[in-house]
């Protein structure tokens, strides 16, 4: 087993005001799975990777805070939406290849939550591009051919 010994990128948190119907969405369009979920008295947490990131991992944290606990953090209480990303700020996922940003772009439609910004090709390094929108007002993209993956393989693979 690998024991961290150097300081990681790991995570990036979003307060959800219904982490189930949260989840729900991101196991639907991108292929995030929960590797961990948490029920506590004072907030629900799930936690979510790409399947088998074993060398690097890095996790989506979603939570949603129960009654009037997350007012400490400045989270409103009562359930209400809070988008953080948005309307460019994003999380970003690169995919393999083109037809998975139309398809993913085409479940977003089948589930009621159109793109943001429809599938477009961007030029070099932004790649061909759609944009989501999570349950709680949060931007994700999806992008192929935007060299990310393969500039930091280059620089250090």
């Amino acid at each position: 087993m690998t024991v961290l010994n150097e300081p990681r990128w790991t995570h990036v948190a979003l307060p959800v005001s219904e982490l189930d119907r949260s989840v729900e969405f991101y196991e639907r369009l991108t292929s995030l799975v929960v590797v961990r979920r948490v029920d506590g008295e004072n907030m629900r947490v799930a936690w979510l990777s790409n399947k088998g990131q074993v060398e690097t991992p890095f996790v989506l944290v979603l939570g949603q805070f129960l009654g009037d606990a997350g007012l400490r953090f400045g989270v409103p209480s009562g359930g209400a939406k809070m988008p953080i990303l948005a309307p460019w700020a994003h999380l970003g996922i690169e995919v393999p290849d083109r037809s998975d940003v139309d398809r993913i772009a085409a479940r977003a439609h089948e589930i009621g939550s159109p793109p943001r910004w429809e599938p477009m090709d961007m030029g070099e390094d932004i790649g061909y591009t759609t944009a989501v929108t999570d349950p709680d007002g949060n931007t994700v993209e999806f992008a192929h051919n935007q060299g990310i993956f393969s500039h930091i393989q280059e620089l250090w693979g």
